[in-house]
């Protein structure tokens, strides 16, 4: 953990309540990373005893041993927020709508961030946001559903005129020597000066534990804008079942026209190096992402205004728990986690009997195509945040 959470914030707000920032996810030190549970093997073949295969596992609670020191709202945030080159101003700025559009591609690819094999971010609770700036990009989400996990993000930078809506949840599946989680919903990418709305989906995320451990994203995501009439489809895969990493972290796909298949680009290479895009017409070969310039040296978050940080914060809630795990304090990890969930649960039974229900305060939350969910940001703009990112 030294290596990957070492940068971090720490502020005791006037309320008593600590906040607690890590930096984000990023390729540095990746393979150095010091921070594992301890018999990982053994203590995730217990953990998971109980569970039969076939099972959801979106109520499952996992003990702070299992857990890195940051809530799973405020990794979606990062895919947003943390990146090392300006690359949303791209998409914006490109000239021709290829262009823009390969720039979204790259763009959609640069969210991708790496995994670490035995730990996962905190649930978040119902209510919890997270609202961070950087620059003139204001990012905010928040978490409209516990069960299901439905988490909403909304973005807006008026200099650049890119607004940006998210709605997803995880469904977790136990099988036995693997857990495969499908990410439902969708995410929308608008330039708005263009009118130009790009809709896609996310990769999945497959964890293996035999017969070679390994976490990787995989599966295929699509990238569609109906204005410009193009398409993109973009294979991600990761290591084999018995660990070969041939294709490991790779990315293979095409850029084409909606209305006729016909393909324009083809898209190879690697997540975590770089990414080529190959011309059909005339071979021309061009890098269109680098993951070392967009994924290194990113920095952690700072609190500008502590007064205007919301209760609800991501940063806040968990601020307790993420001391303890920092610290390796694992009895104060778990008595604050525990006191978290409690609280949770006395608030749901409250709702229950009073005959409410949960309504979100920055979102709409509706029923989705095909009986998934939907959500629309209550604001127009999101408004500065009183945590930004240093530039």
């Amino acid at each position: 953990m030294e290596h990957l959470f070492s940068t971090i914030f720490s502020l005791q707000l006037v309320s008593g309540e600590t906040i607690l920032l890590t930096a984000p996810m990023s390729l540095d030190g990746e393979s150095d990373v010091t921070y594992r549970a301890p018999n990982l093997i053994r203590r995730i073949v217990s953990l998971f005893k109980t569970v039969r295969p076939g099972s959801d596992l979106t109520r499952f609670q996992l003990p702070p041993l299992f857990n890195m020191p940051k809530s799973q709202l405020q990794c979606y945030g990062e895919t947003v927020y943390c990146v090392g080159n300006d690359m949303l101003s791209r998409c914006s700025k490109a000239e021709s709508s290829l262009e823009r559009f390969a720039s979204v591609v790259a763009w959609s690819i640069s969210t991708t961030r790496p995994l670490i094999f035995g730990v996962a971010p905190f649930n978040p609770i119902l209510g919890e946001t997270h609202h961070v700036s950087k620059g003139t990009l204001n990012v905010l989400l928040e978490q409209v559903s516990h069960h299901p996990p439905v988490s909403a993000l909304h973005a807006t930078d008026e200099k650049e005129n890119i607004e940006m809506i998210w709605c997803q949840y995880p469904v977790p599946k136990f099988y036995g020597a693997s857990v495969e989680a499908e990410v439902h919903g969708n995410r929308q990418l608008r330039l708005l000066k263009l009118g130009e709305n790009y809709e896609m989906n996310s990769p999945r995320l497959l964890i293996r534990f035999l017969p070679v451990s390994s976490a990787d994203w995989v599966g295929t995501v699509r990238i569609r804008c109906r204005e410009t009439g193009l398409e993109a489809e973009l294979c991600y895969r990761g290591s084999s079942f018995l660990g070969r990493r041939s294709n490991y972290r790779s990315i293979k796909g095409k850029i084409f026209e909606s209305s006729s298949s016909k393909t324009i680009y083809e898209i190879d290479g690697h997540w975590d190096r770089t990414v080529s895009m190959k011309d059909i017409n005339n071979g021309k070969l061009s890098i269109i992402y680098n993951a070392k310039e967009m994924l290194s040296g990113l920095k952690t978050p700072t609190v500008k205004d502590p007064k205007g940080v919301w209760p609800s914060e991501s940063a806040v809630v968990w601020g307790e728990v993420s001391q303890g795990i920092m610290n390796k304090d694992w009895e104060k990890a778990k008595a604050a986690k525990t006191a978290i969930e409690e609280k949770e649960r006395e608030g749901l039974r409250e709702r229950k009997s009073r005959g409410e229900t949960w309504v979100p305060k920055h979102f709409k939350l509706f029923s989705g195509k095909e009986g998934g969910w939907d959500c629309l940001p209550i604001q127009d703009l999101v408004p500065p945040a009183p945590i930004a990112l240093p530039l």
